[in-house]
């Protein structure tokens, strides 16, 4: 009986230790290759810096701060979920882009002609360059909306949080496909 014990208490430790060991592993190296990081981006290795240019507002409307702080947004985005340092050219990557669309558009008409739901679209522009890798280079447009009231507050008392909101899904949709190949 005591040997038994003694046996099962050597299975259980060495269970336990044989379970760390395997997950140190996978956490050493998962992380220090350097090709994938926990917000799901795979990045290879070679590649340390980057560059984002300023993404001029080419929208047929214009709001004087959508082109810096999207542009502020995207480099945060970058700074928090990879090890990338943002640099001035020259880099090992480069994004760049333009704001083309800022549209409002009403999306549901009540009975006396008023909007009910109106529907706040940005589009953008973006031409992300890998240095290292051209295959990995692209151009493309995103697109992005949201829905929004006017019974209850006005279009301008709305308008930060709505294209905050948006910048975020944009710059998640530009991440993704730049560094996730989504």
């Amino acid at each position: 009986m005591l040997y038994m014990n003694y046996c099962e208490i050597q299975y259980s430790y060495v269970r336990r230790h044989v379970s760390i060991a395997f997950v140190s592993f996978l956490l050493l190296v998962c992380t220090s290759c350097g090709v994938y990081t926990f917000s799901g981006a795979s990045i290879p290795t070679e590649m340390k810096t980057i560059s984002v240019l300023f993404f001029e507002n080419q929208a047929p409307i214009v709001v004087p701060s959508l082109s810096q702080n999207f542009t502020e947004a995207l480099k945060n985005r970058i700074r928090t979920q990879t090890p990338l340092m943002i640099k001035n050219n020259p880099s090992d990557a480069v994004i760049e882009g333009k704001i083309t669309g800022y549209s409002i558009q009403p999306i549901a008409i009540q009975s006396n002609e008023k909007a009910a739901l109106n529907r706040l679209t940005i589009s953008v522009w973006v031409h992300y360059t890998n240095n290292l890798d051209s295959k990995l280079s692209f151009e493309q447009s995103f697109t992005r909306y949201a829905d929004f009231s006017t019974e209850n507050q006005t279009l301008e008392q709305q308008e930060l949080t709505l294209i905050t909101n948006i910048g975020d899904l944009l710059t998640e949709d530009i991440f993704n496909r730049a560094f996730t190949n989504w």
